[in-house]
């Protein structure tokens, strides 16, 4: 997707660089490096592929990590047997389960049985209720990441009027909850809102989540608005290899005050954020050894 002169990209290379920047410092300062196990049933190839990056950049920012993989008729007892080893293990700092899982596994089941303390997915029911309640936590990567883009961009939350299309429990709520926070006023959309269009068009934060490629045109888009594409689709080309897009139609760069690129956007936020998690669980669980901190 090629942003047009317009608007600003707000593209994830450079907002990342300098997340992981600051969780390599931090991980300096502690007594030991932050260990994030990461946790892979079955050989599906994207999963093999996204394992394989959030641990060679673990050890690019200074953490260790170790990849747990599992064949892909593993039992759902045994994958809650290695859950509960990692939990107990002090040396682990953060604990990834590798999505989707297998269909015959449960993924709520086994999410919750993640400590919370090492949820660093942010996707416990635990760590849910610390973000919508204000409190301190670890928080989903993806829309921990958005935050993160907007902040180094320097593009103003507080008071503005921010619509999130997409309820997704791993995006679009959990977004709805940060932005909250930071003081922005929050309509979240989805596929059952009448006029969709009507509803976009109040926002000066536009945020799409929702995986149909092109579903926000330029008519849906109020000018000047910072437009947050997070989705991301596989559409066919003429040579049947197919292409990358957005939720968001290219168009709406000539309407848009800053838009981020699909790809290269918030895709490089959400393995930094998950990194900079993974600092974070180390540093509380060290504050809690020393007596610290009470939660």
């Amino acid at each position: 997707m090629t942003v047009g002169a317009a608007a600003q990209p707000l593209t994830g290379a450079p907002a990342a660089e300098a997340l992981l920047e600051e969780a390599a410092r931090r991980a300096a300062a502690l007594p030991a490096a932050p260990h994030l196990a990461l946790v892979r049933v079955g050989d599906d190839p994207a999963s093999v592929a996204y394992v394989r990056g959030k641990a060679k950049k673990a050890t690019q920012v200074g953490l260790s990590s170790q990849v747990h993989a599992l064949p892909e008729d593993t039992a759902q007892a045994e994958v809650l047997a290695l859950l509960a080893t990692l939990n107990a293990d002090p040396a682990v700092s953060g604990i990834l389960v590798q999505l989707p899982l297998p269909a015959h596994l449960n993924p709520e089941v086994i999410l919750t049985a993640v400590d919370p303390r090492k949820d660093v997915d942010g996707l416990h029911p635990v760590s849910t209720g610390r973000l919508w309640t204000a409190q301190a936590g670890l928080r989903p990567c993806t829309p921990a990441g958005v935050m993160a883009l907007l902040a180094f961009y320097g593009v103003p939350v507080a008071g503005r009027r921010a619509v999130i299309v997409g309820r997704s429990a791993l995006v679009g709520r959990p977004l709805a909850a940060l932005l909250l926070n930071a003081d922005a006023t929050v309509t979240l959309a989805h596929s059952r809102t009448p006029d969709l269009g009507a509803v976009t068009r109040e926002a000066d934060l536009l945020v799409v989540a929702v995986g149909r490629a092109h579903l926000v045109t330029t008519e849906m888009v109020k000018p000047g608005a910072t437009v947050i594409d997070v989705g991301i689709n596989r559409v066919p080309t003429e040579d049947g290899k197919g292409r990358l897009t957005g939720d968001v139609h290219p168009a709406v760069a000539g309407v848009a005050g800053a838009l981020t690129p699909v790809p290269g956007g918030v895709g490089p936020m959400t393995v930094a954020q998950l990194l900079m998690n993974t600092v974070l669980a180390a540093e509380t669980q060290r504050q809690e050894a020393a007596g610290e901190l009470v939660r």
